[in-house]
């Protein structure tokens, strides 16, 4: 099974209007309610893909059974450990330009980890858990690390969408791949790159750290995918960029979901850029359709033998 983590859930409240006014009132042309929270969107993706998933987390009050319902309509399957606190709302604006207000989330309390992290004893070597988005206010990193500990033990595989120091402290326990984009591997490591040459140098060393497979995803200029004995670039596909929130989840669900089911990494990377790519081209994250459109546009070739020398 493929579990997802989304610790700090929250609604998307959506708004649209032609022009935003600060102390004035305004009245909208258009709103929306979401559920969000990158686990989620890794869980939707999954859910496209026709691969078995449970969304696991933190709810509360009723903006939790507000996200809770949605899910459960759309036929993805949850477990969130219910927590006394109200679930955030975040407030996306779309005016003259893109404005987001974030809440914070509500607290969780020793007991109501204590029921989350219990879900965790019944894994196996066949599971994967992927952790995605930010904590809960009162929650720091150790959160994470000690449940892939845990996970770890149990034999089960894990993914988490981190930068930085953060991602350099989970690479002792082998996630199954990291993904950090070309900017954030030159900050991981304090240097500049001056040609792809270096990016696969140094995505390199996030294998000798403990990473089991590395994308490093670099916008326009498409992706590379570095494992233990070769590496591949693939290049944008050409389309018009309507979203990119997501886009990097979408990666992720692709990837994770692809190999847990094949054990091929190549066929992983190419699902993986093609959800990416698909949400991009889309409003929302994207559907089969758009992800089976893209998939052929999908172009991988490998990259400079001699660099694995």
């Amino acid at each position: 099974m493929i579990y997802t983590v989304t610790v700090n859930p929250s609604i998307d409240y959506i708004v649209q209007l032609k022009e935003l006014t600060l102390g004035e009132v305004n009245r909208m042309d258009y709103d929306n309610k979401l559920p969000g929270g990158k686990g989620i969107n890794v869980s939707r993706i999954l859910k496209e893909l026709g691969l078995d998933n449970v969304a696991l987390g933190f709810l509360g009050g009723f903006t939790g059974q507000f996200v809770k319902e949605e899910l459960e309509k759309v036929g993805l399957k949850t477990n969130f450990t219910p927590v006394a606190e109200d679930t955030r709302i975040n407030v996306k604006i779309k005016a003259q330009s893109e404005t987001e207000i974030n809440g914070r989330g509500p607290k969780i309390s020793e007991a109501e980890v204590a029921a989350f992290k219990a879900q965790f004893d019944k894994l196996t070597a066949d599971d994967v858990v992927i952790f995605a988005g930010s904590l809960a206010p009162n929650l720091d990193d150790n959160f994470y690390f000690d449940l892939i500990e845990l996970i770890r033990s149990k034999g089960a595989q894990f993914v988490i969408d981190t930068t930085g120091e953060s991602l350099l402290k989970t690479l002792a326990q082998k996630p199954l791949v990291v993904k950090p984009n070309n900017h954030e591997l030159a900050d991981l490591f304090d240097v500049e790159f001056t040609g792809m040459d270096d990016i696969v140098k140094y995505g390199r060393k996030l294998l000798d750290l403990g990473a089991q497979h590395v994308l490093i995803s670099m916008a326009g200029d498409g992706g590379l995918m570095i494992t233990k004995d070769k590496v591949y670039r693939s290049y944008a596909p050409k389309g018009t960029v309507i979203n990119s929130v997501g886009a990097g989840d979408s990666m992720i669900g692709g990837f994770v979901g692809t190999y847990a089911k094949t054990k091929d990494p190549l066929e992983a990377f190419r699902y993986g850029l093609a959800c990416g790519s698909a949400t991009a081209f889309s409003e929302d994250l994207a559907d089969k359709a758009k992800i089976d459109e893209i998939l052929p546009l999908i172009k991988i070739e490998e990259y400079k033998k001699e660099l694995l020398n």
